[in-house]
C-alpha cells in the first residue's frame, strides 16, 4: 500500500504533532537540521551530538537525584547514601550519573582531538573552536562540582587543593575563593551546589547553542549503543560513597578524578601552586585557543601539517604520562604520608622535556611512513572495493527474530535482579538490553536500506566466440587456362610427374667425380643420386 494514500486521513495525534512543529518551527532548535542516516556512519563525525546527548542524560538523572538530596553540610553525604541504598532505583540513577559525567569529559576530548588532527577549524570553524575550548574546561569544572558536594574525604582533599590554587592567584585570588568557597565548610557545599545545578548547566546550553553547527547527525544506534555502555560500565564498576569527612579523623590517601589527576602530579612536586596549578594549565589552554590562528598550512590532513601534528602529539603524551602519574602513590606504608606523596621535581619536569624531542620525532616518523606508503599504494594496482557483509532478507529476519528473544530474556532476567536487589546486576543487564536494541535497530535499518536500493541490473550472458570458418576450397582451374609447365632443364630428372630440382654447374662436376670414383673402384656398385629415388620399382639412372 502507498504510503501517501495512507496519510490521506490525519488522526488527532498526528494533527497535535503537526500543530506543535509549526509552534516550534522557527525557533532556534527547529532552526538545527538533525540527519538521521540510513546506515552506519563513523562516529568520529558526530561526538560532539554524542557529547551534547550525555549532557541530557546528565541533566535528566540529576533532577532526579535533586528530588532526594541535601545542600547541608552534616546531612550532604548521608543524604546521598540514602539515596544509594534506600531510594527506589537511586543506584541506578546515581551510577548513570556518575558514569555519564566521566563519559562526557572523555567524549570532549576525543571530539577536541579528532577536530585538531583534521583540521576541521579552518573551513572557516575558528569560534566553534574557541567555543568549543571553552566547553571543555567548564564541562570539567561541573564535573568537578559534581563530585565534590558528596563531601567525602576524597571532595575534602579535592576542595582544600582547589581554595588553594584559588587563593594563590596574584590580586584577584583572595576575593575570587571569598566568591567561590565562602568563609568556610559551612557554606561552600550550598555554593557548589549552585554552581552544579544552576550556574554552570546555563552557560554550558548557551555556549551549545553557538557552538554547534545547523547540520547534526542524530544516529540513534550510536546513541543507544553509548547509553548501553554506561549502564555496562556502572554495573561492573559500582561508585562507592567513599567515607565521610571527619574533622577530627586524619584522612587517608586519595586521589582525584582521572581529569584532574595530571594537575594533581605537577602539584605533588611541592613547587610553587601557582606556577604548577594555575600557570601551566592555563598556558595548555590558551596554546589551544590560538590553534586556528596560528595554522597558516593550506591542506587538512595530518601529513601536511607536521608542526601542528607534533604539537598535539607532544600534548597527548604529556596528559597520558601525567595523568598516570597522578594515580601512582609509593607503596612502601612504612614511609610517611607526604614522602610518598611527593614526587621528585628534578625527575618529573626532565621527563616531562624530553617527551618533546621523543614526540616530534615520533611524530616525524609517523608522516615519513605515512607518506611512503602512500606513495606504494599509488604504485600498486588497484584492487577491488572494499569487503562487506551483505545479508539475504532471510538471515535479517532470523537475527532480528533472535535479538528480539534475548531482548525479552534480559527484560525478564533484569526484573527479577531488581526484585531480589542485585543493583549491580540489574544495571548490567539494563545496559545489555540498550546494546541489543541498538543492534536490532541497525538490523532494521540496513534492512530497509536493502529494500529501497533498486535492483541490480542483470550482466548480460558472456557472448559466445564464433567458430572459425573452414577454408573454402580453391576453384578448378580449367585445362585451357592451366599455365604451361617450364622446359626440363639440365641436372634435373623427371619421374613420374615430379621434377626434381635444377642442380648448379659445381654440383653437376661433384656429381660427376663421385661417379667416376665409384665405377672405378674394386667394389664399385652403381650410385644413385638422390633426384632418382622416386620410387620402390624406378631403376636407378647413373650420374
Amino acid at each position: 500500500m502507498d504510503l501517501g494514500v495512507t496519510l490521506t486521513y490525519e488522526n488527532s495525534l498526528v494533527r497535535l504533532f503537526r500543530w506543535i512543529y509549526a509552534g516550534v518551527e522557527r525557533t532556534i532548535f527547529m532552526g538545527m537540521k538533525f540527519t538521521f542516516p540510513g546506515r552506519f556512519v563513523s562516529p568520529l563525525g558526530f561526538l560532539g551530538m554524542i557529547t551534547f546527548v550525555l549532557f541530557i542524560i546528565l541533566g535528566i538523572t540529576g533532577a532526579l537525584l535533586m528530588l532526594w538530596y541535601e545542600p547541608i553540610l552534616d546531612r550532604a553525604w548521608n543524604s546521598v547514601k540514602n539515596i544509594n541504598d534506600t531510594i527506589p532505583y537511586g543506584f541506578a540513577m546515581r551510577n548513570i550519573h556518575y558514569h555519564a559525567s566521566n563519559a562526557m569529559v572523555m567524549v570532549a576530548l576525543l571530539h577536541m582531538y579528532y577536530q585538531y588532527f583534521s583540521g576541521r577549524y579552518k573551513i572557516r570553524n575558528e569560534i566553534l573552536w574557541v567555543t568549543g575550548i571553552i566547553l571543555g574546561v567548564m564541562t570539567i569544572l561541573e564535573a568537578f562540582t559534581g563530585y565534590d558536594i558528596i563531601f567525602s574525604e576524597r571532595a575534602e582533599l579535592a576542595i582544600s587543593i582547589a581554595a588553594s590554587l584559588t587563593n594563590s592567584i596574584p590580586i584577584m585570588g583572595p576575593q575570587m575563593r571569598e566568591a567561590f568557597f565562602g568563609g568556610g565548610f559551612h557554606d561552600f557545599i550550598l555554593r557548589f551546589y549552585t554552581f552544579h545545578v544552576f550556574m554552570l548547566p546555563i552557560a554550558l546550553l548557551g555556549l551549545m547553542v553557538v557552538h554547534f553547527p545547523r547540520f547534526l547527525v542524530f544516529d540513534v544506534p550510536m546513541v543507544m549503543a553509548i547509553s548501553g555502555a554506561i549502564m555496562i560500565t556502572g554495573g561492573v564498576f559500582p561508585v562507592g560513597l567513599g567515607l565521610p569527612f571527619k574533622p577530627d579523623v586524619p584522612p587517608g590517601i586519595t586521589v582525584p578524578e582521572w581529569y584532574l589527576t595530571g594537575l594533581y602530579a605537577f602539584l605533588r612536586t611541592m613547587y610553587d601552586k601557582f606556577v604548577t596549578g594555575v600557570a601551566w594549565p592555563g598556558l595548555f589552554i590558551g596554546a589551544l585557543l590560538i590553534v586556528p590562528f596560528v595554522d597558516k598550512y593550506k591542506k587538512f590532513s595530518w601529513k601536511d601539517r607536521p608542526l601542528i601534528t607534533a604539537v598535539g602529539i607532544t600534548s597527548l603524551a604529556q596528559i597520558i604520562v601525567t595523568t598516570y602519574w597522578g594515580f601512582y602513590i609509593d607503596p612502601n606504608t612504612n614511609k610517611a604520608l607526604l614522602e610518598r606523596l611527593v614526587i621528585d621535581p628534578i625527575f618529573f619536569y626532565l621527563v616531562m622535556i624530553l617527551l618533546v624531542p621523543m614526540s616530534f620525532g615520533f611524530t616525524y616518523m609517523m608522516i615519513k611512513l605515512a607518506k611512503h606508503s602512500e606513495a606504494n599504494a599509488k604504485l600498486q594496482p588497484k584492487k577491488g572495493g572494499k569487503g562487506s557483509i551483505n545479508l539475504s532478507q532471510k538471515w535479517l529476519y532470523a537475527l532480528f527474530v533472535v535479538l528480539l528473544a534475548f531482548q525479552v530474556y534480559l527484560n525478564i532476567a533484569a526484573y527479577y535482579a531488581i526484585l531480589q536487589g542485585m543493583k549491580n546486576y540489574s544495571l548490567f543487564i539494563t545496559g545489555i538490553i540498550m546494546l541489543v536494541f541498538a543492534g536490532m535497530f541497525h538490523l532494521y535499518r540496513y534492512g530497509r536500506a536493502l529494500a529501497k536500493a533498486p535492483p541490480p541490473k542483470p550482466t548480460p550472458p558472456p557472448a559466445a566466440k564464433p567458430a572459425p570458418a573452414a577454408p573454402k576450397p580453391a576453384p578448378a582451374t580449367p585445362a585451357a587456362e592451366k599455365p604451361l609447365a617450364a622446359p626440363p632443364t639440365a641436372g634435373a630428372a623427371k619421374v613420374g610427374s615430379e621434377q626434381t630440382p635444377q642442380l648448379s654447374q659445381s654440383q653437376q662436376q661433384k656429381h660427376a667425380a663421385d661417379g667416376k670414383t665409384a665405377t672405378t673402384g674394386p667394389e664399385a656398385k652403381p650410385q644413385t643420386t638422390t633426384a632418382s629415388l622416386d620410387g620402390p620399382d624406378k631403376g636407378p639412372k647413373a650420374a
